[in-house]
């Protein structure tokens, strides 16, 4: 059977709540960074404004934001980015009562419904069956690799394990990675892994302990800032493997950004977080499923900026599918106490997600 996206169902507009609602106010911004009194922030769902009497969609949205009226469309901005003059929305209620309605419902009815209140293994958790998830999420990559943008965001453990990268990189390879958003560690010890074949001094294919290992990622940050570039330490040093070369070798963004706990960092990491937040957003823009693996810090920051929906060029409204992979119930459930509802997690090992993956795609 083809692969089928969920169906978006607008507001019912004639709905006499909002047929009678009034236009949306629009106040201008007094100072650059300061939204004025009675701002509405932003959500990661649809969110429709009432301008001339008729509903408009913002094309974009991200989490605690503003939305601005510039140039005959809706703008969604950081606070960061505002600037003096700005016509910012306003209110504070979310059912059209201020010309403002936050819409959570456009893809609901996916089948999986209940009509009982009380029911067993509602949450997901290590005892929840994951077939099934593999099964869409092995469909969805193949509709997204001719139809969408699919980002991907690693935390270290994703290197350390030969035959994770070695999935990862399939995965590049043919066609199913359009950007990766991660920290200093994932390239450090996917580098580390390429170059002397360990991650934090682990042989990852043994995983045995080296000795003097806990040396091997600084020598490869040392190695990697002496060539100034993490693609000329591929090329002098002959690296032919892993995450980091089969983004370079295919053209893949990979946004880097840092943390205070970082060292070196690679000369591509982005020390400025705002730049890197800017870097991130990017690709976020773009993307139509979004998978994180084990990185609770750059999920929530992601899943904090990225909506559940995506207009097309053609106006059709898409849902944006975020998935986040972690061993640990805790990191995949924390997105949801952030705001993200949409998130849906998956309870396992990340080296076995990505290799159960490679092998569902059969590649």
């Amino acid at each position: 059977m083809e692969f089928q996206l969920t169906k978006y169902k607008a507001p019912d507009f004639t709905e006499k709540r909002l047929a009678s609602a009034p236009d949306a106010v629009w106040k201008a911004a007094e100072m650059d960074f300061v939204a004025p009194e009675g701002y509405h922030a932003t959500s990661i769902f649809p969110e429709y404004y009432k301008i001339d009497g008729a509903w408009v969609l913002a094309e974009e949205s991200r989490m605690d934001c503003v939305a601005v009226w510039k140039d005959g469309r809706i703008e969604v901005k950081e606070f960061r980015n505002l600037k003096r003059g700005d016509l910012v929305a306003c209110g504070r209620t979310e059912n059209g009562e201020d010309g403002i309605l936050v819409y959570a419902d456009g893809f609901a009815g996916s089948g999986n419904e209940s009509e009982n209140v009380f029911l067993f293994r509602q949450k997901r958790s290590r005892e929840t069956a994951f077939s099934a998830d593999y099964r869409f999420l092995q469909d969805l990559l193949r509709h997204e690799k001719e139809n969408g943008y699919v980002v991907w965001v690693m935390g270290p453990a994703c290197t350390f394990d030969a035959s994770a990268r070695k999935a990862f990189s399939k995965l590049v390879e043919n066609g199913y990675v359009d950007a990766v958003l991660a920290g200093n560690a994932l390239a450090t010890h996917d580098l580390e892994g390429a170059y002397l074949g360990t991650a934090l001094g682990q042989d990852i294919r043994t995983q045995r302990l080296m000795s003097n290992g806990h040396y091997n990622h600084i020598d490869t940050l040392n190695k990697v800032r002496s060539y100034g570039s993490m693609e000329r330490f591929i090329e002098e040093e002959g690296i032919d493997n892993g995450i980091v070369y089969s983004c370079i070798k295919n053209n893949i963004p990979l946004v880097l950004t840092g943390s205070i706990r970082d060292d070196g960092p690679m000369p591509e990491v982005y020390a400025d977080v705002y730049r890197g937040q800017d870097a991130m957003r990017n690709c976020v823009r773009k993307a139509t499923t979004v998978i994180c693996m084990a990185s609770m810090l750059h999920t929530i920051a992601t899943g904090n900026m990225t909506p559940t929906y995506r207009v097309l060029a053609d106006k059709t409204v898409r849902p944006v599918y975020f998935y986040t992979v972690d061993i640990s119930e805790f990191a995949v459930n924390k997105l949801g106490d952030r705001g993200s509802l949409a998130a849906k997690s998956i309870v396992t090992n990340v080296q076995d997600f990505m290799i159960k993956i490679r092998k569902g795609l059969k590649l």
